[in-house]
Parts: structure tokens; sequence; C-alpha cells
């Protein structure tokens, strides 16, 4: 029925009115089901027959069956015993109730949310990571430089990489130790490595940090 009263409004029929009557409420009461999404007209329709529910009682016209509406002379060839007058119609619950619905749609969301937990539990979480240059300088061009990167190269600690290093000319004969190393944020920091380094007090004048970069 839904597919007939969508293509008399595809066709521009009008439903004129905006109260509905008994007839239009009774007309309702064929189909316990909502008109598919695809059938706009009809289900614009039967949203508005709705939203009157608690006032069907009120409704104007005479309260008879469906089979008795429509043109004079034309017998009643619905099935099944008509309605009476005196049938309670707030125990009928014309368009069914959302409460299967709204259970089912709670326990995909809840669903949806487990799967998601789980699957953020097993990605593995992101370490952020820094690249240092750092200049260690020494106290004359005395220092045996080899032995202060042999030093320095022994500062081992969980999130420290050493990498490559270079000797930089100062000046007056001086070089100073360029080394590069990366370190993960949460267990290396700066202060860190200057604390260590420098306890090489007979190589190391001092610490400075040349660059500092995220990964």
């Amino acid at each position: 029925p839904w597919r007939c009263v969508d293509a008399y409004g595809n066709r521009g029929v009008v439903f004129t009115g905006t109260f509905p009557l008994r007839l239009t409420w009774q007309s309702s009461r064929c189909s316990q089901l909502r008109p598919l999404l695809n059938l706009c007209h009809a289900l614009r329709w039967f949203n508005h027959i709705k939203s009157y529910q608690n006032q069907k009682n009120s409704l104007p016209g005479v309260k008879k069956s469906l089979g008795q509406y429509g043109p004079a002379g034309v017998a009643d060839t619905t099935s099944g015993s008509a309605p009476t007058a005196d049938d309670d119609d707030d125990d009928i619950d014309l368009f069914g109730s959302d409460n299967e619905e709204d259970a089912e749609a709670a326990r995909l969301k809840e669903q949806r949310l487990a799967e998601y937990a789980a699957k953020k539990a097993k990605k593995p979480a992101l370490i952020a990571k820094s690249s240092i240059l750092l200049d260690v300088k020494p106290w004359d061009d005395e220092t045996d430089m080899a032995k202060l990167e042999e030093c320095v190269r022994s500062i081992q600690m969980d999130g420290l990489v050493w990498g490559q290093s270079k000797l930089v000319p100062v000046g007056y004969g001086i070089k100073k130790l360029q080394i590069g190393c990366v370190v993960e944020d949460d267990k290396v920091g700066t202060d860190i490595l200057e604390e260590h380094i420098t306890a090489f007090e007979d190589f190391v004048q001092s610490m400075d940090v040349a660059a500092f970069n995220k990964i």
C-alpha cells in the first residue's frame, strides 16, 4: 500500500488539509511497518499521521471499519471481522515500538567501540625521538681526542644511540669533537647527556648542543 500512496505523491497529487480524519487514521492501520526510505511521499505522510497518535480518539469523523469507507453502494470486501466502535485504540501501537531498534543500535555501537579499543590496544605506541648534534670541547690542543671520543661513546643508556662524529677545528690548534646521537625523548635528555659527558673532566672542558631536531 505504501507504493500506491507514494505513486500518488509522485504524480503531483496533494494530500490536502493539515488535520487527519478518522478515515486517515484507520487507513494507516493497514500497515504496521514504516514505508521504505525511498518512498519519500509515503514516508512524509506516514510521519505526519503518526504525530497525531495521542489525539486519535478525538479526531473528527465517524469511526468505521476500513472496508466501509469509500463510494456508496460498494460492498465491504475486507477480510475478517470489522473492528467495533468500542475497540480501545489505546491498546494498539499502530506504528510499532522503537525499543528493539534502539537496543540493536546500542548493541552495534558498543560492539564497534569494543572493536576500536581492541584495535587501538594492538597498535604500537608512537615513540617520540630526537636527533641531537653535540659539540664536546677539550681543555687544550694537547688533549687526546681519540680518548675523549672513546669516553663519550662509553656512555650507554636505554634510549640512546650514538652516530657519526668528526673533529672540527676551533682555533690555535684546538679541535672539538662533534658527535651525533638519536635519543628517545621520554628516556634521555640533553641535561643527562651533559652530566655524563662532563664527568670525564680530565678530557672534557664543556659540552654544547649544536643542533636539535625532532624525528
